[in-house]
């Protein structure tokens, strides 16, 4: 009876999100037309916030307008405005009437994070992609409609980690939606909104499967393939306890899940399921383990980024999962969503042309002090771009140096896919490490530790879990005391100037820095290769100190042993 309740009650939502699906593929066909449309109408409404007074908003017309008053910028020039915003002073950069709800928080390249302000526009914008994303995929897989939907798993953060100095909330907008959802829309979702206050990330995995692991689940939604492959790892890790609770009605008490959360919880926890309990006990007797593909049979598919490093940890999902199709989530930041993926399989998806304004920087443009810029439509297949934004929430021509590949169009929007994130950053998985960051942290390492480096490079390691090694020439580290005490310093040091890194490191998403000696006159080598390849002379070439690529480790020397297994 209450999935026959919910399905009717979701019937207005699923008609909504269809009309929404079908407007955003008549407007891919005229994006050039939408995307003008949406400048103007954007510079208009803020026309009289005092970033759009300083940039002479009032006599914009134009595209052409927009990119002679407004110069491309990072989060370094926007923050001063937003600082003014998380003071209470929404005129910063806001037009009359603007609700600033949050603030979605992410890593910065200091080691004060990045502060993104949430308008009622701005989560209109977000929750209508996911609209439009769910009832595609939906649509793609019937089964897990075809009695009402099915439960959905996907894991969110608390939208009030902390507050400004005007009370506004900051935390993470995923939060932020689950708080706001209905009480029959929220009973589809298997995890309970009080688990975006758990800290513990494995506690608030474990919820995550105790609220789960019995349910005929459609899909598992995350954008990071890791979360899901450290969930169902734990679930097999710790099944006895996990049949255990679910046979007694209730949480261990080993994981640290604050009371007040427990208090909540109840409700949804103390009613034993001992037919459950069983089967599982069941599945871990004939096949060992307890392992997704046994306890969610039906799964339809798995929701979460396949683009750039994140592919790799899908070749662990056959294990755990079997042969179950994946559709990427599309390109989200905290900054807003880029694409709308229409298909299973692929990392590409349609730009998000109805809520956001979008240029590009050609790759090969982008060193340059005054970068030649296009529009979505101009993009040339094949080729790799920069993206600026132009959001609602009062970013304008901002660099999120994500760098993208037009991989075709959809009507006159083109398809793109995430490579990485440019060549002064580096996230294997989600932590998103600047060339900044590196720097600063080594810098300091480097008088902790008592050792002075004539150069050294971090570079991505492949591994379960990967980390980051950092290449020292033997004579700058001529000891493994030396290398540890390096290292260790370097890992404290990022641990401070990148909250994500930190978090990456505390659910072992990653490994710890490990210090990697190459052989001395390897830099000296190092140089001549990039000048072959890349031209220019001696006196121009600027030695890199962070290169998001994970082969390049290869073409080093080494004389350190790099595990790569679990530890």
């Amino acid at each position: 009876m209450l999935g026959r309740i919910k399905w009717l009650a979701g019937q207005p939502l699923t008609l909504r999100a269809r009309r929404l699906a079908a407007e955003f593929h008549r407007q891919a066909g005229r994006a050039r037309t939408v995307q003008r449309e949406l400048l103007l109408r954007r510079v208009a409404r803020n026309a009289d916030s005092a970033f759009g007074r300083d940039h002479g908003f009032a006599a914009i017309r134009s595209p052409e307008d927009f990119r002679r008053q407004v110069p491309i910028g990072d989060y370094a020039r926007h923050e001063p405005y937003i600082d003014r915003v998380r003071n209470g002073e929404t005129s910063a950069l806001f037009g009359p009437g603007t609700d600033v709800l949050m603030f979605a928080m992410t890593s910065g390249t200091t080691n004060r994070p990045k502060t993104i302000p949430v308008t009622r526009e701005a989560l209109s914008d977000y929750r209508e992609g996911w609209l439009i994303w769910g009832v595609t995929a939906f649509d793609a897989h019937p089964e897990i409609l075809k009695y009402g939907l099915r439960p959905i798993l996907q894991i969110a953060s608390d939208w009030r980690e902390s507050f400004t100095p005007a009370g506004i909330p900051c935390g993470a907008i995923t939060g932020l939606t689950a708080s706001m959802q209905s009480f029959l829309v929220r009973t589809t979702y298997c995890m309970p909104p009080s688990g975006s206050r758990i800290k513990d990330v494995e506690a608030k995995y474990y919820l995550a499967l105790r609220s789960s692991v019995h349910l005929d689940l459609g899909t598992v939604i995350a954008a990071n393939p890791s979360t899901i492959l450290n969930m169902v790892r734990l679930g097999d890790r710790e099944r006895e306890t996990l049949i255990r609770d679910l046979h007694d009605g209730g949480i261990d008490l080993k994981w640290a899940i604050p009371d007040d959360v427990r208090r909540e919880l109840r409700f949804r926890t103390a009613i034993p399921r001992r037919r459950a309990a069983r089967r599982l006990e069941r599945l871990v007797a004939e096949h060992g383990r307890l392992l997704p593909k046994h306890y969610w049979p039906r799964l339809e598919f798995l929701s979460n980024w396949m683009g750039g490093t994140m592919r790799a940890y899908l070749r662990g999902y056959p294990e755990f999962f079997g042969d179950k199709p994946v559709r990427d989530v599309g390109l989200i930041a905290s900054e807003g969503r880029m694409t709308i993926p229409i298909e299973d399989g692929t990392p590409a998806g349609v730009l998000d042309v109805r809520h956001h304004y979008f240029e590009f920087i050609p790759e090969e443009d982008a060193e340059k002090d005054d970068p030649r810029v296009v529009e979505a439509a101009d993009l040339i297949e094949g080729r790799n771009y920069f993206v600026l934004l132009t959001t609602a929430g009062g970013l304008y021509r901002y660099n999120i140096f994500d760098l993208v590949r037009c991989v075709g169009f959809h009507g006159e929007a083109p398809v793109v896919e995430f490579l990485n994130k440019g060549a002064h950053f580096s996230s294997l998985t989600g932590e998103k490490l600047s060339e900044h960051q590196v720097v600063d942290a080594v810098e300091a390492a480097q008088k902790a530790a008592g050792v002075r480096l004539r150069s050294y490079l971090m570079l991505p390691i492949w591994g379960d879990p990967p980390r980051y090694g950092l290449l020292a020439e033997t004579s700058d580290l001529p000891d493994e005391a030396a290398a540890d005490r390096l290292a260790a310093a370097v890992e404290g040091r990022l641990r401070e100037l990148n909250l994500e890194y930190a978090a990456k490191r505390d659910t072992l998403r990653l490994g710890p820095v490990h210090t990697i000696r190459i052989r001395d006159g390897a830099w000296a080598e190092f140089q001549k290769r990039r000048l072959a390849r890349g031209g220019g002379t001696v006196e121009q070439y600027k030695q890199p100190h962070l290169i998001p690529d994970l082969d390049a480790l290869g073409s080093f020397p080494t004389l350190t042993t790099i595990p790569t297994g679990r530890w």
